[in-house]
């Protein structure tokens, strides 16, 4: 049943993604690039981000800890959406073959990993799974109010839009 709940929520999670990257679109190249007063700066530099968290969550999840020091995903390897949008894709392909490998048991373990400090943590891995997608979803809504603000609105990104196949 964990299975089903949280395959639901990476489902939505792409659906979301996919809704701002498309919104995305009919940004100017300079839009997409500017900087921005968000936390993690504009548009691009927001969406890198998250991109970023998935790919260290999911690398942490399958026994890897990237290091500092380690080449990582830097928002200067993506000049424009296009190449955000194919790097993204491959690792949502990525995340959702690793889903596809737990059970019900192994998601009510927990997970040993080191940050890119180093520093040791344990953590639920149902936990770590779930938080991918709340993280995903806090830039979303900040890259959504960047979007609209420019006239380019993703509309609805609503967990209950995406769950009525609106």
């Amino acid at each position: 049943m964990l299975l089903e709940h949280l395959q639901d929520l990476y489902d939505y999670n792409y659906w979301a993604r996919d809704r701002i990257l498309n919104a995305c679109e009919g940004l100017t190249a300079e839009q997409f690039l500017a900087g921005g007063d968000h936390p993690h700066g504009g548009l691009r530099d927001t969406l890198v981000h998250a991109f970023f968290a998935e790919w260290l969550w999911r690398r942490r999840c399958m026994g890897e800890s990237p290091q500092a020091g380690e080449k990582m995903i830097d928002a200067g390897d993506y000049p424009d959406l296009t190449s955000l949008r194919l790097s993204w894709t491959k690792e949502e392909q990525a995340m959702q073959a690793y889903l596809q490998t737990l059970t019900e048991d192994s998601l009510a373990g927990a997970l040993k990993y080191k940050t890119t400090r180093g520093d040791p943590y344990e953590d639920s891995l149902l936990g770590i799974l779930t938080h991918v997608v709340f993280h995903g979803m806090q830039h979303r809504a900040e890259a959504a109010q960047m979007l609209t603000r420019l006239g380019h609105s993703p509309g609805n990104i609503d967990l209950i839009v995406y769950l009525r196949g609106e």
